[in-house]
């Protein structure tokens, strides 16, 4: 059911293309006022959008704790300065581009072009609100930065300890600006795969698996870390110089999830919303629980002790196959697909270093291939998902973002350069790349 049949029909006229991202089911009538159902509705979007945000810094976390302590300072000025980018790209570009057949649009490069209504002035009416019968734009605006943002973030882990600071910087310009609106507003913004049938609730596959094949595309581009695999062939481990950051980054990743799932019911002004929201909060909690619990003991029974690492990123990849279809699966159903992601992490983090390819906080795994399962996996749940439609999305988002990513990198490459030094990425690119130190007074590994 669309999200326009919720809130009547009279709103279904102005009704932004982007309500097409949650799949709901049957709503409870209740006879709110339309100022209530506006607020709640901003409400939702403001407070989930504030709980993704707090991703950013669990991505910040995670990746300071899984890298060498000569490369901590590098990711967290990564992490902050990604963030920043897009939020002013998506304001100049990428929020227009994601919904061009929308009447809501922010005052950015492409406002003359995709949208009429700019974001709206201090002192909201019900006479000058851009959709008085919804939701705020500057709440819409806000939330959906915040899926762009964490697209960025993926990415920025796998290329870790090795790539320069500023082509990483360029690259996140062009993905956030350009390829994850694109490609999002085939789906949120009611375009091609949306009119197919496509259902991608909150973003296995819009978000997640495309920060996955930018990813993917970056570090074969790139190469794997100096000394990570010998001449026969072993994987030489590097561990990371904080595991207790990690695992908070991992804790804060997940309370993130809750706004990045329940957000995305895109309405709290009924009975049946708010219900909705409290499934999908549940649904989400116990995805990641399998996920962990699936790596706990798969990693015991495979290696004989528990791998912390692998752990982690089972809770992460529960959370990623569960953001297709969080609504419709039943508590144990959700468990079951998020703890097949703990299982894809525990096989695909050795399988990629058997190919060499150097992802080095495992988003590869918890991104591209949970998203990719986390796709397939509505049709079990859904009955309106089609196996065929889902299969021929993830097709087409993931061939346009590796061909357009795979161009991003090659052309800095040839141009400026996209990895450091031998001798920088033996010292470290902390004191390389920006002269100090996360850790001065420590030893580093």
């Amino acid at each position: 059911m669309k999200l326009a049949s919720k809130i009547g029909l009279t709103a279904a006229a102005v009704m932004l293309p982007s309500l097409a991202l949650a799949q709901d089911g049957p709503v409870a009538g209740v006879n709110a006022s339309t100022d209530t159902v506006f607020i709640l509705n901003s409400l939702l979007f403001l407070v989930g959008g504030f709980l993704v945000f707090w991703m950013a810094a669990g991505f910040a976390m995670l990746e300071a704790g899984l890298v060498r302590g000569k490369n901590v300072t590098m990711q967290l000025t990564k992490n902050i300065a990604l963030f920043s980018l897009a939020a002013i790209f998506y304001y100049l570009i990428g929020y227009n581009l994601m919904y061009p057949l929308g009447t809501w649009s922010v005052d950015g490069v492409l406002s003359g072009v995709w949208g009429t209504a700019a974001l709206e002035a201090v002192g909201v009416t019900a006479e000058t609100a851009d959709d008085y019968s919804y939701a705020s734009t500057g709440s819409d605006f806000f939330f959906q930065l915040m899926f762009c943002a964490t697209t960025a973030s993926i990415v920025s882990g796998t290329l870790a300890e090795r790539i320069k600071l500023w082509p990483f910087l360029l690259f996140t310009i062009v993905l956030t600006a350009v390829i994850y609106p694109l490609q999002a507003s085939w789906k949120w913004g009611g375009g091609f795969l949306d009119e197919a049938g496509f259902l991608d609730f909150a973003g296995s596959t819009v978000v997640h698996s495309v920060g996955g094949w930018a990813a993917l595309t970056g570090a074969i581009i790139l190469g794997p870390r100096i000394g990570k695999y010998n001449k026969e062939g072993r994987t030489i481990p590097m561990p990371g110089s904080n595991l207790t950051l990690a695992t908070l980054g991992t804790f804060i990743l997940w309370l993130g999830w809750f706004g990045f799932n329940g957000g995305s019911q895109l309405a709290m002004g009924t009975v049946g919303d708010v219900g909705d929201v409290s499934r999908i909060f549940a649904n989400t909690n116990t995805a990641a629980a399998g996920g962990a619990i699936a790596a706990l003991l798969l990693t015991q029974f495979m290696y004989k002790k528990p791998d912390l690492t692998m752990i982690l990123n089972g809770a992460l990849a529960g959370l990623v196959s569960i953001t297709a279809e969080p609504l419709t699966p039943t508590l144990g159903e959700a468990t079951l697909i998020g703890a097949v992601g703990g299982v894809i992490v525990v096989f695909a983090v050795p399988f990629l270093d058997k190919l060499k390819i150097d992802d080095v906080v495992g988003a590869i795994p918890v991104h591209l291939i949970a998203g990719i399962w986390g796709t397939i996996a509505v049709v079990f749940t859904n009955g309106d998902a089609s196996l065929g439609t889902q299969l021929y999305s993830i097709l087409v988002v993931g061939l346009f973002t590796v061909v357009v990513s795979g161009a991003v990198w090659f052309i800095l490459k040839v141009t400026m350069g996209i990895r450091v030094t031998e001798e920088d990425e033996i010292n470290g690119l902390d004191m390389a790349e920006l002269g100090m130190e996360a850790y001065p007074e420590f030893s580093k590994g």
